[in-house]
């Protein structure tokens, strides 16, 4: 959460969500403040977790959530707090349930257990009252007709953890802050310590970064942020929106986090090549490579996209070539000299940003990315003119989408080589070029991160 406000009680609401289930009461006009908040919350949880439905497009100011969308500014700022704190401290929320609680739900009582849920996270994590957050739980609770019979143990549990709040936060501090699958994961391929550092880094909600076309030191200055390593500018505290903030209606600069904007940085001297971007939006990448002197083909499959590219590449007064398709069904009439493949992933990495993608991901969409991640990559061999390079890279942690594919790419194509890169000729940025000389960041580098990988390799 940026700001306390965000956790104020909202006031109150005479408006009903709609698309509810009428399961969950017949709610009249008579509700307390703050409540349609706990129920557009406890309603998305559940998406989240119990259908695995992204949490980027249930936030959509839009095309959201619709019991979200019938909320004021300030009670979806409340939503997207509860929600996303939720996410993030889930594993120690359920151990705090399961002290607190005499034994398990009863089966079917999910909606009940994301009733809990919100409530601890208020208690525990987000700077609200613990009467308010007990009060609305109990509202919620009696209000729904799956629940109503439980309202004396949500009062119960609830008061209960108000008054050994110290105790229960100290038992819970060593329990991890993922899913057991995705940090047995981290474990097995970085070590126990590395993976504990990543799990904390992710409780901390993202910061800022943006590329800029020119003179980091003074858009540091002028946007109240700091250089980092690579020549991002990394925002420090604003009011407003970032589109308000100096420079950005003049094209300026753009929103790009410090990692993704490594990989163009590795492909060195682009001046006057022909570089395809193969799946260009939002664009931040495409940027950058024409900023580097790059003629710059952008691809994207969607429509909608490839839009939202065109506006920000017009917003930076930029020009490229934009293609609508698949890139594995596309073909130039002439090769290019550079090709741009940064993969649609598990996007394991971005867990700081989108605290939702270990709870609607698992193994089996990893080993499925991969393989999809491997087809692209031989499909992007075929674009790409003897000597020419590709940069393939993506937001995942796990190395079956990064090194290992790669590696099993390499094996069976040998008119394809790695071009390591020397940390040498990255100066303050050595942690993010690993042993082989491909690029993987973590989440708790450089002050917080996305996590990411990249590899240079050439047709020979």
């Amino acid at each position: 959460m940026t700001s306390n406000s965000s956790a104020t009680p909202a006031k109150h609401h005479k408006r009903k969500p709609s698309g509810g289930n009428n399961n969950e009461a017949s709610f009249a006009d008579d509700w307390k403040p703050g409540l349609a908040a706990r129920v557009a919350a406890v309603k998305i949880i559940s998406a989240v977790l119990d259908k695995k439905t992204s949490l980027d497009g249930m936030l959509d100011a839009e095309n959201g959530n619709p019991a979200y969308r019938a909320l004021s500014l300030p009670d979806r700022a409340l939503v997207r707090a509860i929600v996303n704190t939720s996410l993030r401290h889930l594993p120690r929320i359920e151990a705090v349930l399961a002290m607190l609680l005499d034994g398990p739900l009863p089966q079917g009582a999910r909606s009940l257990h994301h009733v809990f849920v919100v409530g601890v996270t208020q208690m525990l994590y987000l700077d609200i009252p613990d009467h308010s957050a007990v009060d609305l739980a109990v509202e919620q609770a009696h209000r729904d007709p799956r629940n109503k019979r439980f309202v004396k143990l949500v009062n119960a549990v609830l008061r209960r953890l108000g008054r050994e709040k110290d105790d229960v936060l100290q038992a819970v501090s060593a329990v991890p802050v993922l899913p057991s699958w995705f940090y047995n994961r981290l474990v097995k391929i970085y070590g126990k310590d590395a993976a504990e550092r990543m799990a904390e880094a992710q409780l901390v909600p993202s910061v800022i970064d943006v590329t800029v076309k020119s003179n980091p030191d003074h858009w540091a200055e002028k946007l109240n942020g700091i250089v980092m390593p690579n020549g991002s500018v990394r925002l420090g505290s604003f009011e407003g929106s970032v589109s308000g903030l100096d420079g950005f209606s003049d094209g300026e600069w753009w929103v790009q986090d410090f990692s993704a904007s490594l990989p163009v940085r590795l492909m060195g001297d682009l001046r006057g090549k022909r570089v395809a971007d193969l799946c260009a939006a939002p664009g931040g990448k495409t940027a950058q490579l024409i900023l580097a002197g790059a003629d710059v083909t952008a691809l994207d499959q969607s429509g909608n996209r490839l839009k939202r590219l065109r506006e920000n590449l017009d917003r930076l007064k930029l020009k490229a070539e934009t293609i609508e398709s698949n890139m594995l069904k596309f073909q130039p009439d002439v090769l290019f000299d550079a090709v741009l493949l940064d993969a649609p992933c598990s996007s394991t990495g971005t867990l700081r940003k989108h605290p939702d993608v270990c709870w609607t991901k698992d193994e089996r969409d990893i080993a499925k990315l991969a393989a999809l991640q491997e087809q692209m990559l031989r499909h992007a061999m075929t674009m790409v003119k003897p000597g020419g390079m590709i940069v393939f890279s993506n937001c995942s942690l796990d190395p079956s989408e990064g090194e290992e594919m790669v590696a099993k790419v390499l094996a069976s194509e040998p008119s394809l080589q790695r071009v390591p890169t020397a940390k040498a000729q990255f100066p303050g940025l050595e942690a993010a070029i690993n042993d082989i000389g491909d690029l993987r960041t973590t989440p708790d580098m450089f002050g917080g991160v996305d996590g990411f990988y990249a590899a240079v390799l050439r047709l020979t």
